[in-house]
Order: C-alpha cells, then sequence, then structure tokens
C-alpha cells in the first residue's frame, strides 16, 4: 500500500478544481508510466530501481513532483 503520497494529493495534483480527476483516471496514469519504467529497465538491462523502490512508488513521485504530466484527450 502507497501512503505517500496520498491519493487525494496525486488527485489534486494531475486535476484541476473546475475539472478533477476521477480515482480511476488516476490509476489509469498511474498504471501506464509504471509500465514506461519497467519497459525502461527492461530495454536497459537494470534489475532493481536505485534505493530498492518499487516502480508504482516511483511513478507516483514523478507525478507528484511534477515530472510526469498527463494530458487528457
Amino acid at each position: 500500500m502507497i501512503n505517500e503520497p496520498s491519493v487525494d494529493a496525486l488527485i489534486r495534483k494531475l486535476g484541476t478544481n473546475e475539472d478533477p480527476i476521477s480515482r480511476y483516471e488516476l490509476c489509469i496514469v498511474v498504471a501506464k508510466r509504471t509500465r514506461q519504467i519497467i519497459e525502461q529497465m527492461q530495454s536497459t538491462g537494470a534489475t532493481e530501481l536505485p534505493g530498492k523502490q518499487k516502480e508504482i512508488v516511483v511513478a507516483c513521485n514523478e507525478i507528484m513532483n511534477g515530472k510526469f504530466v498527463a494530458s487528457r484527450d
């Protein structure tokens, strides 16, 4: 279970007050970024991330720090 960053904080980060994202949309965004991280690791031959973090934690932290931005189609 991921406690930090919180789900509510991630929702606020990706959405706006006028157009908030849903928890479902957050799950999709995090899952897609997590898959991208795993694919990058496989292509470089890496077996684990620095600090032995899980890929999903890295994805959530990237969203929270503004390193990854999702766009709506």
